[in-house]
């Protein structure tokens, strides 16, 4: 295979990578607290034979878009947003984890978890548990939450020196190995939620701008293999006389 192959094939493994970024963006346009990702791509080069250099390009990682995503009222009391650079902690088997969806539930023992089921947690690390004799809840602005007779606890809310490097796990969650820090002029907004940061009109053109790029490569490698294949018949034909 030649060059010209090489380097049109390395096109597009990094445009189908591309490609699966905006589709699952797309997927997730509707999921609360999902950030947009972008592909990052970096030149990669090669020495020939010949002393000088092929550009290949190469997946290097991903971008996160941290923008806050469009708050959305529900009434709900569970539902909580926050408006600022902060991330709630919930438990898990593997320790703690960090979120920006805020739909929470209740569960049969009154704890408050995700939607997946995993505990909240407030400032000292224990889960929120909330009893029936509590009353109506209500959560303040710094997140404490409030009963009918005071203040029963207070959310855990944390930041990161970057948001780039946090891991998604899956489930609306983050791990990170940076040591979490705490949040400054945030507020927790009960009621609602964030929604995805999606915008799906700039998908859906950037999904017509790779596949159109992906076209154009194809045809290119295709017009160099019949390039190659009429040289050989050629080819063939002066040695036959």
């Amino acid at each position: 295979m030649e060059n010209t192959s090489y380097i049109g094939l390395s096109r597009q493994i990094a445009l189908g990578r591309q490609l699966d970024m905006v589709a699952n963006n797309v997927a997730n346009m509707n999921s609360s607290g999902f950030k947009g990702e972008r592909a990052i791509f970096e030149e990669f080069l090669v020495k020939t034979s010949d002393r000088k250099k092929l550009s290949y390009v190469q997946d290097r990682g991903l971008w996160r878009d941290t923008q806050e995503g469009p708050m959305q009222r529900t009434g709900n009391p569970y539902d909580l947003a926050i408006k600022g650079e902060a991330y709630f902690v919930v438990g898990t088997t593997d320790g703690p984890r960090y979120t920006q969806n805020g739909r929470f539930q209740l569960d049969a023992e009154g704890t408050l978890v995700t939607q997946a089921g995993f505990p909240v947690l407030d400032e000292n690390g224990d889960p929120v548990v909330i009893d029936p004799l509590d009353g109506d809840i209500t959560f303040s602005a710094e997140g404490a939450i409030i009963g009918e007779l005071g203040e029963l606890a207070r959310l855990q809310l944390v930041r990161f020196e970057n948001e780039q490097e946090l891991l998604k796990i899956g489930d609306s969650l983050y791990s990170s190995q940076q040591e979490p820090q705490d949040p400054e002029g945030v507020q927790v907004l009960q009621g609602m939620f964030e929604g995805s940061n999606v915008k799906g009109v700039v998908e859906m053109t950037r999904m017509m701008d790779v596949v159109r790029a992906y076209t154009s490569t194809a045809n290119m490698l295709q017009s160099n293999h019949d390039l190659q294949r009429r040289a050989v018949e050629r080819l063939g034909e002066v040695v036959t006389a």
